[in-house]
């Protein structure tokens, strides 16, 4: 059982995972050992809530399929064991950046006196420029 938060869990039984062979330079060993993970998990099939799951289909992600399907591929590390922690830890962090929702900017007029500070400055610097020219007699 995969835990997300507190109170919303996926059963393993959602989750489909294979081991498949990693790409890459590995040596000898890169030919003869399924190391890299691939995992599969069907959005519209899994028991989260209705909430996630719109979240979800409506998040713009290349791993996410037009059918609904989140597709994740581990081969970073060397061992299989290590690969199937980061599939799960990336499928959890997929997961909880849908659970936060984002504040609603309003757009703020600047202040009137962080507008006279910025003009003054602006006329100082000028001023200083000024100053920089030729000297007429």
């Amino acid at each position: 059982m995969l835990k997300i938060s507190n109170n919303v869990s996926i059963p393993d039984n959602e989750i489909e995972i294979s081991a498949i062979r990693a790409q890459g330079s590995g040596g000898q060993n890169v030919n003869k050992v399924s190391s890299a993970i691939h995992l599969r998990f069907d959005i519209n099939a899994s028991s989260l809530p209705d909430f996630y799951k719109q979240r979800l289909l409506n998040l713009r992600d290349k791993r996410i399929t037009k059918e609904g399907v989140i597709i994740i591929k581990a081969q970073k590390y060397r061992t299989q064991e290590k690969n199937r922690a980061d599939v799960f830890e990336r499928l959890v962090e997929i997961i909880k950046q849908v659970i936060v929702v984002q504040k609603v900017r309003r757009p703020t007029k600047p202040t009137r006196g962080s507008q006279k500070r910025r003009m003054d400055s602006k006329t100082k610097r000028s001023r200083t420029k000024a100053l920089r020219g030729k000297v007429l007699d």
